[in-house]
C-alpha cells in the first residue's frame, strides 16, 4: 500500500491514510510492523479505530556496532529495490497521484522480472 504525500506533512500523520486504504483492501490483516517514529499515540489510535496492533521496532539503548533489527531489513530492502528505478531515484512527478503509480509500477516490474 503506497500513500505519498507533501513534505511538510508528518510520516505518523499519513499512516492513517494508509491504513484506511488498507482496510478494505486486507480485511484479514492483524499485525503492522513499524519504525519507532511512528511510536505514541498512533499505536493506540490504529488499536482503536481499526483493531490491529501496531508493532514499534525499537532500536537497542546500548548500540554496540551494526545490530540488526527485526524486519527492519525487510523496508530497507525495499527501499533499496525502489532507489534503482530512475524515476523514483528523485521526485520528477508534478502529482502526489503520479508518484503513487510509479511506486507500483515500480514494485509490479520487480516481482514481475521475479516470476520470470
Amino acid at each position: 500500500m503506497v500513500v505519498v504525500h507533501a513534505g511538510n506533512f508528518q510520516d505518523r500523520d499519513g499512516a492513517l491514510f494508509v491504513f484506511a486504504r488498507a482496510e478494505d483492501i486486507f480485511p484479514i490483516l492483524r499485525l503492522i510492523w513499524a519504525d519507532g517514529g511512528y511510536a505514541g499515540q498512533l499505536v493506540q489510535l490504529v488499536a482503536g479505530l481499526f483493531s490491529w496492533v501496531l508493532d514499534i521496532v525499537k532500536h537497542s539503548d546500548k548500540p554496540r556496532g551494526l545490530v540488526l533489527l527485526p524486519r527492519r531489513w525487510v523496508v530497507e530492502r525495499t527501499f533499496a529495490w525502489l532507489g534503482r528505478y530512475r524515476r523514483l531515484s528523485k521526485d520528477y512527478e508534478f502529482l502526489t497521484e503520479s508518484s503513487e503509480t510509479m511506486v507500483y509500477i515500480a514494485m509490479i516490474q520487480l516481482l514481475l522480472r521475479r516470476l520470470g
